[in-house]
């Protein structure tokens, strides 16, 4: 049966409200005896960001992704031709994979990859220059420029966007790996999607999870996590985040907001500039790049704080979108929360735990409990899509039962006080570096 958009944006904000008002119902023993210990406001914000808004957030996430029937995309008898940046900083382990990767793609419009090497210190530009001389093609053309020193991220792809000239422009991070049809995929679902499209984020997937423990956990946060709430924000028109790993963009677009700015999360802070506009961002579910995770807690620590960081630069820049009369506006208001649910998560919740093992139940007890029924159903619902998605391609997932059990148990223990370190390096106006390595 046919549903409107709205419509059903409309029956599941329903959904979602009306689970959160039973949670609100059943804490009132829980609101009660936690405002004995620290007084009601303060008990009112710990609860509610404990219970009330994951609650809504994990309902809205279920229930759209139970209505996301998106149309198919169209095959084309002629591509446009496309430009490939790929912004490179001591990546000599994988700048040569990345660039053979883009060779084989079956892309059959004219594809120009312009490697723009941001001041390595090690060997990636002259293993990119090799790697580009030897896989150049009819259609495939490969060029390496040298910033004469290291400039971040935004310079180095504002350096190729200036250097290139073709309408649509994709970003490849140098540490990736793209599927043979990952381009023609989302080029595809650029053609295919609604009029005011004007950039597509790609699938990003990882490529290393065998390496350790932390690796595997971020495997599942890939595969649900980041996966699930694209998709979501894309069936409302309204993807927060075309990720610099790998997105589509039409040079039009990019030239209207003066291109990536300069700042350490430029694809946040120029997804929302093209917000802004009153464009559209979409999603390819099945666009799929590879990419290499950080190993080590210190690097997992920097690259999520630089998200963290971007994310508070986009409200600094684009908070007038928290008011755009939109769907997707929900999303803003929604990442608007992230600050109050990694504190309270921070310090409340995580020394809530430790007070429970001394018998003490005000934070953390019985009725916390209460979410993890929705939370199993959520991960069921987008394990089930994101299978359909891999079998559709002749993928497998990968048994990784013990990086899923740390995923749904510990993940967020480590992920939440780091963000919340994120905020703080952004309030005191630490030094900005791209990379996480």
């Amino acid at each position: 049966m046919y549903m409107p958009l709205r419509l059903k944006f409309a029956v599941v904000l329903a959904f979602a409200s009306s689970w959160m008002a039973l949670s609100v119902w059943l804490s009132q023993s829980w609101l009660g005896e936690l405002s004995h210990v620290v007084g009601l406001g303060l008990a009112v914000v710990v609860i509610a960001f404990i219970a009330y808004v994951p609650g809504f957030m994990n309902a809205f996430l279920i229930g759209s992704i139970l209505a996301d029937h998106r149309p198919p995309r169209r095959e084309f008898a002629h591509y446009p031709q496309v430009c490939v940046l790929v912004a490179c900083y001591n990546e000599g382990e994988n700048i040569a994979d990345t660039l053979q990767s883009l060779a084989q793609q079956d892309y059959t419009g004219a594809v120009e990859v312009l490697v723009i090497d941001d001041g390595s210190t090690d060997d990636s530009l002259s293993i990119a220059r090799s790697a580009a001389a030897s896989l150049s093609r009819q259609g495939m053309l490969i060029r390496v420029i040298a910033q004469p020193r290291n400039a971040g991220k935004s310079a180095a792809l504002n350096r190729g966007f200036a250097e290139t000239g073709q309408a649509l422009v994709v970003t490849v991070d140098g540490d990736s790996y793209l599927r043979t049809d990952a381009l023609r995929k989302i080029v595809q679902r650029f053609l295919s999607d609604p009029a005011g499209t004007v950039a597509v984020a790609g699938a990003v997937l990882v490529r290393n999870s065998r390496d350790n423990w932390l690796a595997r956990a971020q495997e599942w946060d890939y595969f649900h996590g980041i996966a699930a709430v694209k998709r979501m924000q894309s069936m409302y028109h309204g993807t927060l985040v075309a990720q610099g790993a790998f997105s589509l963009y039409t040079r039009e677009a990019l030239a209207q907001v003066g291109g990536w700015p300069e700042c350490v999360g430029e694809d946040i802070v120029v997804s929302w500039a093209l917000l802004a506009t009153g464009a559209r961002i979409g999603y390819c579910e099945d666009a799929c790049l590879f990419t290499k995770v950080p190993t080590s807690f210190r690097q997992f620590s920097r690259q999520r704080q630089r998200w963290s960081r971007g994310l508070m630069e986009a409200f600094a820049r684009h908070g007038r979108l928290l008011l755009a009369p939109r769907m997707s506006t929900l999303f803003i208001w929604w990442n608007l929360l992230f600050l109050p649910l990694d504190l309270v998560y921070t310090l409340a919740f995580l020394p809530g735990l430790v007070l429970a093992l001394f018998g003490y139940y005000w934070i953390a007890g019985l009725m916390t409990l209460l979410v993890l029924p929705l939370a199993m159903v959520w991960n069921i619902v987008i394990f089930g899509v994101q299978t359909r998605m891999f079998k559709q391609q002749g993928l497998r997932v990968r048994r990784n039962w013990g990086g899923f059990l740390f995923y749904s148990v510990g993940y967020t223990m480590l992920l939440q006080p780091v963000c919340v370190m994120g905020y703080a390096a952004e309030l005191f106006r630490f030094r900005k570096t791209w990379g996480t390595k």
